[in-house]
């Protein structure tokens, strides 16, 4: 049980309803939360038709899947700490891109942990977003995410162990960093066009 947001972790049907559960936490710091528009439900799909294209297309799906991976349409889950409604986009990207690899399980696994770990991120971090770590290249509310992310790949290590037979810890270890390294460079990237264009709308 999570005392600060009420939030039963274990249970599946709070689980469905976590990203809500988040974005009241934000709403009580003052971030301006409101119903989705029209405009905004056609961003998300933007956003996560990005993530799949970003995904699949050759040559970036070799590197998109399995124990050794470098997901460049990782960089989409930094658009989250503009506005959470990117939650919702990242996360359908992620299911629709996991379905080309293992199917259904990669699709609930995957799919699953970035609802949960991104809405947890942006919860926990955002209160850092005025904030730079070395020398103004990286926001510190991205760079603790990704820290955070790359653990929790621990998800998808314990998913091709399963499926795959892939050693857990060396396959955590693999992905962990593959995971941080993708979502380092994301974090500049975004971080930059951040600073030129509104993202928060």
């Amino acid at each position: 049980m999570c005392y600060t947001c009420k939030v039963d972790l274990l249970n599946p049907w709070c689980l469905a309803s976590f990203t809500k559960h988040i974005r009241r936490g934000i709403a009580a710091k003052g971030e301006n939360m409101k119903k989705l528009t029209v405009r905004d439900l056609a961003d998300i799909a933007i956003v996560a038709a990005i993530y799949v294209v970003l995904t699949i297309t050759p040559p970036l799906n070799a590197i998109s899947y399995g124990a050794y991976q470098f997901r460049i349409s990782e960089m989409m889950n930094f658009l989250a700490f503009y506005n959470p409604k990117y939650i919702i986009g990242v996360t359908l990207g992620c299911m629709i891109a996991n379905f080309f690899s293992f199917g259904l399980i990669d699709v609930a696994v995957g799919g699953g942990s970035t609802l949960v770990f991104l809405s947890l991120g942006v919860w926990l971090f955002s209160k850092y977003s005025k904030d730079y770590l070395f020398n103004g290249l990286i926001r510190k509310d991205h760079f603790f995410f990704s820290i955070l992310f790359s653990i929790s790949m621990i998800t998808i290590a314990a998913e091709l162990n399963i499926v795959a037979e892939a050693p857990f810890f060396f396959t955590w270890f693999t992905t962990g960093i593959g995971e941080f390294a993708s979502l380092i460079v994301g974090a500049i990237i975004i971080g930059k066009i951040g600073q030129r264009i509104d993202l928060t709308r």
